[in-house]
């Protein structure tokens, strides 16, 4: 008794304990499971299923063995009085018997139709009560679902269900969004700015979505996907249309429209790495494709011109 109240005070102890750090950060059983707090509860637990268990055995054994028993007297007082020995059916065989409702062997002439095929003789055998039970509980079934969903509509269809979580999918992802503002990126008014943590984002995105596997890492180009780094474009080369044609992607040359995996900010991001690339000129760079992109010049007065949206322009301002 001693010991099983220690364990139980070191149960409320440990319990008490996990309690109160409930407001931490705690992790799951199966990651320490040696040192997790409802350790010594998982171990009780599984223990009382174990001695549970083991005492059912026992107890279905000592049945067994008393019912041997007992079908020994059995026989032995049916030899002392000279009668014939009849077993007493178990209680299994009468359950069987019960859901079944089969005729007996010795009484199946009373079944018997006038039916005779070849020595073959039928029996009026009907269906067994828990086939018959079965049968009925599918038609009630099938009167309830047919009032709970087309009639009643207290629950929904697949499709309405569907929709439903469509909907609250929906909304959550609203949720989500409004309680994590992001910069919102307008492609009319987009213009490049050399920022060098933006350029190193879009590096990493670019590198992290296998952009070289068409483009090589260093944007000059193989036999798939363009040169990145010279003044032709298929596409068109200003800030904007670059930024375009990465969100939207140009399918029938196998570009996916990368808008569809990417937030607006990382579109960005690629576009201005994609920029900044502009005279670079790497090794063995793919030959031009595409018009040659001549960046539309602003005056500023008699003498002075600056290239508008020109990589080596905005990196002096």
């Amino acid at each position: 008794m001693r010991r099983a109240a220690l364990l139980i005070l070191s149960m409320i102890y440990t319990l008490g304990a996990f309690a109160q750090d409930t407001a931490q950060a705690q992790a799951t059983f199966w990651d320490d499971p040696v040192n997790h707090p409802m350790l010594p509860v998982y171990l009780l637990v599984f223990f009382i299923l174990v001695v549970i268990t083991l005492v059912g055995i026992v107890a279905l054994y000592l049945v067994q063995v008393i019912n041997m028993l007992v079908v020994e007297a059995d026989k032995a007082r049916a030899l002392r009085l000279g009668v014939p020995y009849i077993p007493k059916p178990t209680l299994w065989s009468k359950l069987v018997q019960q859901l079944n409702a089969s005729v007996p062997v010795e009484e199946e002439k009373d079944i018997e139709l006038d039916h005779n095929y070849d020595g073959i003789k039928e029996l009026d055998n009907h269906l067994p009560p828990w086939w018959k039970w079965l049968f009925y509980g599918t038609i009630a079934y099938a009167i309830v679902y047919i009032v709970v969903f087309h009639f009643s509509d207290t629950l929904p269809l697949q499709e309405k269900e569907y929709q439903q979580e469509l909907a609250l999918a929906e909304e959550q992802a609203r949720k989500l969004k409004a309680s994590q503002p992001q910069e919102e990126i307008d492609e009319s008014t987009l213009v490049f700015s050399n920022d060098q943590a933006l350029i190193e984002k879009g590096k990493a995105v670019f590198n992290g979505n296998n952009c070289g596997a068409c483009h090589r890492n260093d944007g000059g180009g193989n036999t798939i996907g363009p040169n990145l780094t010279d003044l032709y474009w298929l596409h068109g080369g200003d800030v904007k249309q670059v930024f375009h044609t990465i969100r939207n992607g140009v399918v029938e040359k196998g570009m996916p429209a990368w808008g569809k995996s990417m937030s607006p900010q990382d579109v960005r991001n690629v576009t201005f790495f994609v920029m900044s690339l502009q005279g670079t000129n790497p090794a063995n760079g793919k030959g031009p494709q595409g018009d040659l992109f001549k960046p539309a010049t602003v005056e500023l007065d008699s003498t002075t011109t600056i290239v508008a949206d020109s990589v080596k322009a905005q990196a002096s301002l």
